[in-house]
């Protein structure tokens, strides 16, 4: 069994928990998942969520993606949360490396996503699938050696599985370090200087359960991203 994993919290009260999820910390137990420590393997040891459905995960992040997760507390902070997410009240913002340098400097990206049919794992932009969309902002480009990369701050608009991922591999811009996505040459190639995807969930606006009022949560860049920035160098 892996060690567990440091879990920040940002927030808590009696309803709601707010954390930091580190890279590599799978979120939901499953088959796959036996002889790991899950966040929801976390919950269950410090017995939080105990009456709700998957201990109050109401919604999820890639394993590698570091950043900002939600657990309700209690069946109705589930509830209410659920349908904010539904409702598309939930604002979401991420921040990516990604390949190539961007020619728009903002843009929006409304594209369909479904399960590979030629590969279940993955999941990619075919007609027919579910609405997808994903708005974006670079921040600054970089150069290492030859190589051009844009540095964005991301906010999906919609929760498709690996939307980020697939909305930027469909624009020709795979994010770094993605084995999935970006082309196993190039994630390998990646990987000798960034080690995970880079990925993460930056900051989440909502309402809270009970009272209503909107709620801003923050985090900084994790210290593994910030240090692939310190190498590169700013165009």
């Amino acid at each position: 069994m892996e060690e567990e994993m440091e879990i920040k919290k940002i927030f808590e009260d009696e309803v709601l928990l707010v954390i930091n999820k580190p890279s590599g910390l799978v979120v939901n137990n499953s088959q796959s998942t036996r002889d790991v420590i899950t966040l929801q393997d976390w919950l269950i040891e410090h017995k939080i969520g105990e009456r709700v459905e998957r201990n109050g995960i109401v919604h999820r992040i890639d394993k590698e993606t570091s950043g900002i997760l939600l657990v309700a507390k209690t069946k109705e902070a589930m509830k209410f949360l659920q349908n904010e997410f539904k409702e598309r009240m939930v604002l979401k913002t991420y921040v990516t490396l990604v390949h190539g340098k961007m020619i728009s400097k903002e843009g929006n990206i409304d594209a369909p996503i479904s399960r590979n049919p030629f590969n279940k794992t993955k999941f990619g932009v075919f007609v027919g699938g579910k609405e997808s969309q994903t708005s974006y902002k670079v921040k600054a480009t970089y150069k290492r050696g030859n190589q051009e990369f844009s540095y964005l701050e991301v906010f999906p608009k919609t929760g498709r599985t690996h939307q980020i991922r697939v909305h930027m591999k469909h624009l020709g811009h795979g994010v770094v370090s993605d084995e999935f996505y970006a082309g196993r040459k190039t994630a390998r190639n990646d990987r000798l200087w960034c080690p995970r995807l880079f990925l993460q969930a930056v900051s989440i606006k909502i309402r809270h359960p009970r009272s209503g009022k909107y709620l801003l949560f923050e985090t900084s860049l994790a210290s593994d991203l910030k240090k692939v920035l310190e190498i590169i160098k700013k165009d």
